[in-house]
């Protein structure tokens, strides 16, 4: 089993929890491979374990079939603007493909690769993250107490530790920029990192400054969830200040004062580096529902998850990690390409984190 990108922020962090599995023989893969060198010497693998190589070269079929896998799990992001080479180099080569891609189009386009996968007899998904693996397990976990469920807003908080610089370059690609989302069976627009709310975690969570984002579920769940309506996104940071001051920036892009905040992401990032000890360490996630229930009365339910101790950051893993886990098994995924959804539970995705500081707080 090959994570690209194993040496990256989640890459690490998948490893980290496939190590230990006696199933699964770990290669840790990326374009420097000093660093993945180091990465399995920090695990206590093999140094023939760790390999430099290039997701983007020509030949990438090769190499994989070369290497005889049975699953490839792709962490090297940012996945807005990607294509399928990977996907398709996995699909080639004969194995399974695994994704953490938060890319709107990318995610819910995978599809396109389904007949490719279903003639080479692999299981190929994208999006094996908090969203949407995570946010629709949610969903068809609570689902069933609805005789209509109309609406899903949900969102996340963070912590203090800034995830990597290709997360945040795929976050602030996007800020100021306009997107549609669902809004009561009809389109709306509005901009990334705006529209600006207060969401009430539980403690020790709290308050959080939350702004809209887009993402695979505004275009996923109506079609899952026939009668949604309404699907609503929203994302913050754990310091107002840093909050504010993305929400600031993104007006400037709205309005055409400033291009795009991409150039911004490195010293943005080195500034939440340096702000990480004077920040909060705890993140949360919500998922609230709305609709009629069973009996015909109105019904909204909540679900979060509270993470502290920066643990948050292993959740977007949780998703990839318990997929390589039933594919070591020999469990049976659906041959075809798809994204992420009902191929987890909740408590599978859960057992996954185990170990972290991170708790449920069921609906």
């Amino acid at each position: 089993m090959l994570v690209l990108g194993g040496y990256g922020f989640f890459g690490a962090r998948i490893c980290q929890a496939l190590a230990t599995d006696p199933s699964i023989r770990l290669l840790i893969g990326g374009r420097d491979g000093n660093q993945a060198i180091r990465l399995a010497a920090q695990l206590g693998l093999d140094p023939g374990q760790a390999l430099a190589i290039d997701a983007n070269a020509a030949g990438l079929a090769e190499r994989l079939s070369a290497l005889q896998l049975a699953t490839v799990i792709h962490t090297a992001g940012p996945f807005q603007g990607q294509d399928y080479r990977v996907a398709q180099a996995a699909i080639a080569a004969g194995a399974n493909y695994i994704d953490l891609a938060d890319g709107r189009d990318f995610v819910a386009g995978v599809g396109q690769l389904d007949d490719m996968a279903r003639d080479a007899g692999v299981f190929v998904t994208s999006g094996a993250s908090s969203l949407p693996a995570l946010s629709s397990a949610v969903v068809d976990r609570y689902a069933p107490r609805f005789r209509e469920l109309s609406s899903i807003r949900h969102g996340i908080a963070s912590g203090a530790r800034a995830p990597g610089l290709a997360t945040m370059r795929g976050v602030f690609g996007y800020c100021g920029k306009p997107f549609e989302r669902p809004a009561g069976g009809r389109t709306e627009r509005t901009h990334g990192w705006l529209d600006l709310k207060r969401h009430h975690f539980r403690a020790p969570v709290g308050p959080r400054l939350l702004g809209s984002c887009d993402v695979p579920d505004l275009s996923l769940f109506p079609a899952r969830y026939p009668t949604v309506k309404t699907v609503r996104f929203h994302a913050g940071f754990a310091s107002i200040p840093g909050h504010l001051f993305v929400w600031a920036g993104a007006q400037l892009v709205r309005y055409r004062l400033l291009r795009s905040l991409a150039p911004l992401v490195a010293p943005l990032h080195a500034v939440s580096q340096w702000m990480e000890p004077f920040v909060s360490d705890k993140g949360a996630m919500f998922v609230a529902l709305g609709g009629t229930g069973l009996d015909g009365q109105p019904l909204n339910l909540e679900w979060q998850l509270l993470a502290a101790q920066n643990h948050g950051t292993y959740i977007p893993c949780g998703a990839a990690i318990a997929l390589a886990r039933k594919l070591a098994r020999g469990d049976k995924l659906p041959h075809g390409a798809m994204p992420c959804m009902g191929l987890v539970t909740v408590d599978e995705y859960l057992a996954a984190l185990e170990g972290f500081d991170v708790r449920e707080v069921p609906a």
